[in-house]
């Protein structure tokens, strides 16, 4: 996988398997969202238990369900994990579902990768429940935002939205960073911690 994301940021999702509802909706959105993360220069790699021959046929299902041409390409590749080997080593094992089996499924994990190769967030669904891929995409915007710039973002922070001056940048210094104002809120406590800034550009 090392070539994959050389560079790049890479996001990892893994979904318990093909030919299920909930997860067919998912790939379908990642598949129609994935220009969105190639514009932030992240590369998308999906894994699922079964075989390639699976994803492949999968694969159409997931392009007819977004009402385009049932082939068996998808903008990113899924791993083929079929004795979830990966899922193990990785801690992708949903412990409260299991499949007909018995054994534990895969569940929707949402693995962020910097490019410096360490995780940035990590994200545990449980089987049952399909993922926000706009929550997804906000968070990275954040990563993003907050790997270039010395800020933090509050609280459902959304990109153009003001940020906040981080508690470890001194009071002289952040004037001096952050050029264009900062805005304190005024606490009982009266401690100066809650301080808000334009978002960079």
């Amino acid at each position: 996988m090392s070539s994959w994301e050389t560079r790049k940021w890479g996001i990892l999702f893994s979904h318990p398997r093909d030919y299920t509802p909930v997860c067919t909706t998912e790939l379908g959105r990642a598949v129609k969202l994935e220009p969105e993360f190639a514009k932030r220069n992240v590369r998308m790699i999906a894994l699922s238990i079964d075989s390639v021959p699976d994803h492949l046929g999968w694969s159409k299902d997931i392009n007819s369900y977004n009402c385009d041409e049932p082939t068996e390409t998808l903008p990113f590749p899924i791993i083929a994990d079929p004795k979830r080997d990966l899922a193990v080593k990785l801690g992708m094992l949903d412990p409260d579902e299991k499949d007909s089996d018995g054994m534990p499924v895969t569940a929707r994990c949402v693995f962020i990768i910097g490019p410096d190769k360490k995780m940035k967030l990590s994200i545990l669904y449980p089987a049952t429940t399909g993922r926000n891929f706009d929550e997804i995409l906000r968070v990275l915007d954040s990563l993003l935002l907050t790997a270039k710039h010395n800020v933090a973002t509050p609280v459902d922070w959304k990109p153009g939205d003001r940020v906040m001056v981080p508690p470890n940048v001194p009071e002289d210094e952040a004037s001096k960073i952050f050029t264009c104002g900062i805005e304190t809120k005024d606490l009982p406590s009266g401690k100066k911690y809650l301080r808000y800034t334009a978002q960079p550009k």
